[in-house]
């Protein structure tokens, strides 16, 4: 294997942290500069490097940026408006309190089937900000909780994106593969509560102080008030005023059944042979795109959540401020999918996918280790998939390998450590308040565990079949 697309990758990660530890450079400008090292010490071109940070950071801000928006403003006005707490409380008497940690893994696990899950996190999260709260639980323990949840699936069980195109460059019976990674997926859900209730109230003092300050508090008052009176007086008129549970999941549950109508309505196209210009399909693919799902459910949060005698411009204020805590977060997003994209156009990915094929290896570790390799290198889990199944697509008969051990080798080496280079990675750790190595620790730590449960799940599965 040469060496240059190595160096290029250690010395980019190695920047990274040292940039965000180390020095006053946030991550934003963290993840460009090493964006730009990358390129060059792999030998990118210089037009080439740029042209593929704006492409990166353009394509990430295509995909999720509006989403990222909407979804912080549908969270403020559950907040300010009593909503997340009322949620919060029907969470606990479902599932009890002292098992919240399970109940989001859960919650993140069958959400994030049908919907991206950058996409559902941004939806779901006030509610781990609110079951903290109002359970008295690590905040942390629960973010990651429902991140990792939304995780397993992501990568495990069909329509999500991913694994759909692992089971067609595969070619395995998209039946079979629901079916296995339905399997597969249940210890992980274990795993994740458990590793979450371990990590993360170890975590907590290192959450930013301002997501700290609205964990605890929920949102401060409005400038211009008056005080603290005021505010404690205004704080006991929302709780009275605090919607029911049905009303405030309204903004949460419209756009995801919308996303997930979607979805079947493209399955029922597909096996129906029906043509995707139906009326009925682009009906469903316009109401069910998250943006038109997001506003929608941002409309019903204004007019449902708010009491109606609140005023136009403190609505509007709080609207604002949802915005502008989510631009850094947009920001930060954007930037991870830059250095992605100059890890794939570098070929760093490639290169060492290249180089584990050939390794003499038992035949269902080849998939795994690809596809693992793709994704340490370039960051995106979907990516990684594609990438694993079509380089070890053309080994699987020689292999003698049943392709659906070799799907599930690539989509459970997908998951593997989530770091910098992963857009996800910013949208949890962000909206957690964790930086540097906490975010390491708790995010990374996580998605790594998922990964060498899966694998010995994967194990068990080769050996069975």
């Amino acid at each position: 294997m040469e060496l240059q697309p190595l160096a290029a990758l250690l010395i980019g990660i190695a920047l990274i942290i040292v940039l965000i530890v180390r020095t006053r450079v946030g991550a934003f400008l963290a993840l460009l500069i090493s964006s730009m090292a990358v390129g060059l010490i792999s030998g990118l071109p210089l037009g080439e490097t740029i042209g593929s940070i704006t492409t990166g950071f353009g394509d990430t801000l295509a995909a999720i940026g509006i989403v990222i928006g909407l979804g912080v403003m549908i969270g403020k006005l559950l907040e300010v408006s009593g909503g997340a707490d009322s949620l919060a409380q029907a969470f606990i008497r479902v599932f009890g309190r002292g098992r919240e940690e399970w109940a989001l893994t859960g919650t993140g696990s069958v959400v994030s089937v049908p919907v991206f899950c950058d996409s559902g996190y941004v939806i779901m999260h006030p509610l781990a900000r609110s079951l903290a709260r109002t359970a008295q639980r690590s905040f942390v323990m629960l973010a990651l909780a429902l991140g990792a949840g939304m995780t397993i699936t992501h990568h495990m069980v069909p329509p999500t994106p991913g694994p759909l195109a692992v089971a067609g460059i595969l070619d395995v019976d998209l039946g079979r593969l629901i079916v296995a990674g339905l399997l597969i997926s249940i210890p992980m859900v274990p795993t994740v509560a458990l590793f979450a209730k371990w990590i993360g109230p170890k975590l907590d003092d290192q959450v930013d102080p301002e997501v700290r300050q609205v964990v605890d508090h929920g949102e401060p008052a409005a400038p211009g008030t008056g005080g603290t009176a005021t505010a404690t007086s205004q704080q006991a008129q929302r709780e009275q005023q605090a919607p029911g549970a049905l009303r405030a999941f309204l903004p949460l549950l419209v756009p995801l059944v919308l996303i997930v109508g979607n979805t079947v309505t493209e399955a029922v196209v597909e096996a129906g042979g029906l043509a995707e210009e139906a009326p009925f399909a682009v009906v469903a693919g316009f109401l069910g795109d998250p943006v038109t799902a997001l506003i929608l459910g941002t409309l019903i949060a204004i007019y449902t959540l708010v009491p109606a005698a609140t005023d136009r411009k403190q609505v509007q204020r709080w609207l604002g401020d949802g915005a502008a805590a989510a631009g850094l977060i947009i920001l930060i997003t954007g930037a991870g999918g830059a250095l992605g994209e100059v890890l794939r156009e570098s070929g760093v990915g490639d290169a060492l996918a290249d180089a584990v094929l050939e390794l003499p290896l038992p035949a269902y570790i080849i998939p795994f280790l690809v596809a693992t390799l793709v994704r340490f290198a370039q960051g995106s889990g979907t990516v990684a998939m594609i990438t694993g199944a079509s380089l070890t697509a053309p080994l699987v008969p020689g292999l003698g390998l049943d392709p659906l051990i070799a799907a599930l080798g690539v989509c459970i080496g997908s998951i593997f450590f989530s770091y910098f280079n992963d857009s996800y990675f910013w949208v949890v750790t962000r909206f957690t308040g964790l930086e540097g190595t906490a975010a390491l620790k708790g995010w990374s730590g996580i998605t790594t565990a998922l990964w060498a449960v899966g694998f010995v799940f994967l194990s068990i599965a080769a050996w069975i079949l």
